[in-house]
């Protein structure tokens, strides 16, 4: 299991972002099962970083997203569809584990990353017009035994659900009528949450989100 924090860090010449993760080092029930032997150093660190390396994706990049807010009654079914606007790969240049260690039978790693030019005007776009902050948690399947890429799709499935449960909840201040769909962009604020809850992922996230089309059912 890994639970997630961050803060950012404003030092004079850059911005640098800072979240910590930390990795069970016995397998989870559903989890790594087919493992011969526990985990070395290396596995675990690049395990943590490919994690941290999707978060500050998340944090910089961001989401396009169309929402179908779905209704029973007129038989529409509730879909999000999320579109990363970039990626920040494991070995980025600008990614760092900057500590670890071992403590109860997890691994620790704080990582930062130093974002380029081009990656701080997009930090500055999620926190100026019409952006809002929403918390919420989601949830996600616990999976089988993945690869490492495979366990970060499994996260992230229960990240995008809370940014699903964001939205919605952010349209239910907002919105005096319900409307059919929205569009607009997301991100996070910064790193999530996660823990096991009845043998699923849950993921408490702080999300920025902007909303730039209601779409009424009128409109159909």
């Amino acid at each position: 299991m890994i639970i997630a924090l961050a803060l950012t860090v404003i030092l004079p010449a850059q911005e640098v972002l800072r979240g910590q993760v930390w990795v069970e080092l016995e397998p989870m029930p559903g989890q790594f099962v087919d493992d011969p032997k526990p985990p070395d150093l290396q596995t675990l660190r690049r395990r943590a970083l490919e994690e941290a390396s999707l978060f500050f994706s998340d944090m910089v990049y961001g989401w396009s997203f169309h929402y179908d807010i779905g209704e029973r009654v007129r038989d529409i079914d509730e879909e999000l569809e999320l579109k990363p606007l970039g990626t920040i790969p494991w070995g980025d240049p600008g990614l760092f584990a900057t500590d670890a260690g071992l403590q109860d039978q997890r691994f620790y790693v704080w990582a930062d990353f130093r974002p380029n030019e081009a990656q701080q005007r997009w930090l500055r776009t999620w926190k100026t017009g019409t952006t809002r902050s929403a918390q919420a948690i989601g949830h996600g399947l616990l999976g089988g035994p993945v690869e490492i890429s495979d366990w970060v799709t499994i996260k992230q499935a229960a990240l995008e659900d809370a940014a699903r449960t964001a939205i919605r909840t952010m349209l239910r201040s907002s919105e005096r009528n319900r409307p059919k769909a929205v569009e607009g962009f997301i991100s996070l604020a910064d790193f999530p949450v996660f823990w096991m809850d009845a043998g699923q992922w849950a993921a408490s996230g702080r999300f920025r989100v902007n909303i730039t089309e209601v779409i009424p059912f009128a409109a159909y």
